[in-house]
């Protein structure tokens, strides 16, 4: 495809296309249906599957099983649909699946309103397993964004055998805007790495140098075991304190010391300002036009959006705040990854900009919050 006219879910399914996606299986939900949708037009015709699982329960266990048999997998929902995967998210964080994860938010809680975005559940992606493994979060901004960091999201779900989230929201995915695939920067993909067959094989062994398994597909001609459980190297069920706690240490090792190796982000900033905006997904937009006016009109602001939520990419933050007195943090809730960004800048004034009734915070709002100092 060159230059198109794309809707952000129609991008996130051309990404995961171009990352070799070939499974992808879902429950039609709004706002997350159409990615649903677009790959039921592009998969099959590449030899690839595409189906409706009975429920959410149902269709991210059909991605983890396409998963474990060696396929790159997709699935998507919106928050009522993420409480629902809670569990096989904690199967895939334990033993170690990759999945790509689209949530495409809308206003919460629970069926809240459909039609309607939010970044409700921002807390609850990095929390929402059982154990409080890390796992990993990308939030576009636009549909450039939406095709680029899918294919991301895959690299870092092969890379590292983990669940991977694509933390959209309904104004970004059912937003159409041109974009021209062609001339973007595409990464290169990556495979998870293979272990040997016809040979004794540790599902969960890692070598000295490495944190992450090689893989095997579970139907191969070498046993492969799976478990839910707490397991050792061999991939059978264990109790012993010391083999959970190396097991534990490493599942966290694995995301938490590579974030500076995957921290996406859009920095604009000013030399000399004292004031810092720090934000993500679409309430980064109007953070862009607030930005813009107030620098016409004389005033010195710096500006960063993050593009890898979890894990937080403390580096970056602190080097960006390294001479900022007073930080604003705009979300579409009620306070969630300003918990983070305050957890952090310590001793740096930190103002939160909430909005959660269905309505996008407006670039003014900004504006008015930076000048009331």
């Amino acid at each position: 495809m060159g230059l198109s006219f794309l809707e952000g879910n129609e991008a996130i399914a051309w990404g995961a296309v171009a990352a070799g996606c070939s499974f992808f299986a879902g429950y039609p939900i709004t706002p997350a249906t159409t990615v649903f949708n677009s790959m039921l037009n592009l998969l099959p015709p590449a030899g690839g599957i595409c189906l409706q699982g009975e429920d959410e329960i149902a269709s991210i266990g059909f991605c983890l099983g396409a998963s474990m048999a060696g396929r790159k997998a997709m699935t998507a929902t919106s928050g009522p649909g993420i409480s629902l995967y809670s569990e096989q998210i904690s199967f895939a964080t334990g033993s170690e699946i990759p999945i790509v994860i689209v949530n495409v938010q809308r206003l919460g809680p629970s069926t809240g309103s459909a039609t309607k975005g939010a970044d409700g559940d921002i807390q609850f992606m990095r929390w929402g397993n059982s154990g409080g493994q890390p796992v990993i979060v990308l939030a576009p901004v636009d549909v450039e964004d939406c095709y680029i960091l899918t294919i991301h999201a895959f690299n870092l779900a092969e890379q590292y055998r983990c669940p991977v989230f694509i933390a959209a929201n309904k104004e970004i995915s059912m937003t159409r805007e041109s974009v021209d695939l062609k001339a973007l920067d595409i990464p290169a993909i990556i495979n998870r790495k293979t272990g040997t067959e016809n040979k004794p094989f540790l599902p969960f062994g890692v070598s000295d140098k490495s944190l992450v398994p090689d893989f095997l597909p579970v139907g191969s001609k070498t046993l492969v075991r799976q478990t839910s459980s707490t397991h050792g190297p061999d991939g059978y069920i264990t109790v012993d304190p010391g083999i959970i706690s190396q097991t534990q240490e490493r599942l966290y090792k694995k995301i938490c010391s590579g974030i500076d190796k995957f921290t996406y982000y859009e920095a604009d900033t000013e030399p000399d300002s004292d004031t810092l905006v720090i934000c993500y997904g679409v309430t980064a937009r109007a953070a862009k036009t607030a930005v813009y006016n107030l620098r016409k009109n004389g005033k010195k602001i710096s500006l960063l959006i993050l593009k890898t939520l979890w894990p937080v990419p403390e580096k970056l933050i602190l080097k960006h705040a390294r001479s900022i007195k007073r930080v604003i943090v705009p979300e579409m809730n009620l306070g969630q990854y300003v918990r983070e960004i305050e957890r952090i800048l310590k001793g740096i004034k930190i103002e939160f900009l909430g909005r959660m009734d269905g309505n996008l915070i407006k670039p003014a709002q900004i504006e008015e919050m930076i000048c009331n100092e």
